[in-house]
């Protein structure tokens, strides 16, 4: 009888070399760990990278109104705190192109005063929204052109009459008449007054504001072209009479010319023309230096408040 073997379990065989290779891995992966763990404790603790500032620019949205009804025309946004008066009114031509700058008059109240271009609009804002009223100053000239056409017409209207147009006097009275020395001495120095003006609107004169309303010089343009035309009229008629006073009243108004121009000019022509456009000039003139004295007090002696003389001892 054969004895049954019990079968055998399966033998197991280790490989040295692969259980070697196995520690060996492990511990360099320990060995690894260890030192990234040191470099972390050496290094501190890793800062996070710093966030990129931004600068922030403040911009305002200026509301434009309608000053008469209040309601709103357009909103100029986007714009930036170190702008101008003018850049605004730039922005608002964009957005309505019929309206250009110097046509447009903006205020801070209703009733208040047109905001000067060279006004910051940082200065008037309470919030990011400012908000504004508009006025259509209609349409508008510079001051230069302003000046230069109302002292050049009498400067030529002037020498029309001079010559006596054969369409203005009659000739045959205008040959046969002799003409008074103070006709070319007046016509010299009505000249001479108006040429300096133009000289002085060209290179002494500056102005603060660029432009003013067209209606403006029309106004001007009326009373000085029609006043010289008047004036001229008379002077260089043919029947025009001397002063009464002869060559002596001549020569001293001729001498006081170069102080009190048409008061002088009045004694030396002895014409009424002369006379009530020297006292409207003097009304006039009277006004405006009143209201520059003002604004000359206001802005350089804020304490002082006595009035200057326009004529001293008379007025």
């Amino acid at each position: 009888m054969h004895q049954r073997q019990k079968p055998s379990a399966p033998e197991h065989t280790s490989n040295p070399a692969a259980d070697g290779g196995a520690l060996s891995m492990s511990h360099n992966d320990s060995r690894s760990l260890l030192n990234f763990s040191q470099l972390v404790l050496s290094a501190g603790q890793i800062k996070p990278s710093p966030a990129l500032k931004h600068s922030k620019i403040t911009y305002f949205e200026v509301e434009i109104l309608d000053v008469q009804s209040k309601k709103q025309i357009c909103i100029v946004d986007k714009v930036p705190p170190a702008s101008t008066i003018l850049d605004v009114k730039h922005k608002f031509h964009k957005a309505c192109p019929q309206w250009y700058p110097s046509r447009v008059g903006l205020q801070l109240e209703r009733n208040g005063p047109f905001l000067k271009d060279s006004i910051n609009i940082q200065s008037l804002a309470v919030s990011s929204i400012i908000t504004l009223y508009f006025t259509d100053l209609g349409q508008q000239v510079g001051w230069t052109t302003f000046f230069l056409t109302e002292y050049t017409g009498p400067l030529l209207i002037y020498l029309l009459f001079y010559i006596r147009l054969s369409t203005i006097y009659d000739q045959a009275e205008s040959r046969k008449n002799f003409r008074h020395p103070v006709v070319h001495l007046a016509c010299f120095c009505h000249c001479l007054h108006y040429i300096r003006h133009l000289l002085e609107t060209l290179f002494v004169h500056k102005f603060s504001e660029g432009h003013t309303p067209l209606k403006n010089m029309i106004k001007g343009c009326a009373f000085y072209w029609g006043f010289t035309s008047w004036i001229a009229y008379y002077i260089n008629h043919p029947r025009y009479t001397p002063p009464s006073f002869g060559h002596r009243q001549v020569s001293y108004a001729a001498l006081a010319f170069l102080a009190g121009s048409w008061i002088s000019f009045t004694v030396m022509t002895q014409t009424l023309p002369v006379g009530i456009f020297a006292f409207l000039m003097v009304i006039q003139m009277s006004l405006w230096a009143q209201k520059k004295h003002k604004l000359y007090l206001k802005r350089f002696y804020p304490e002082v408040r006595r009035k200057a003389a326009m004529i001293p001892i008379i007025f």
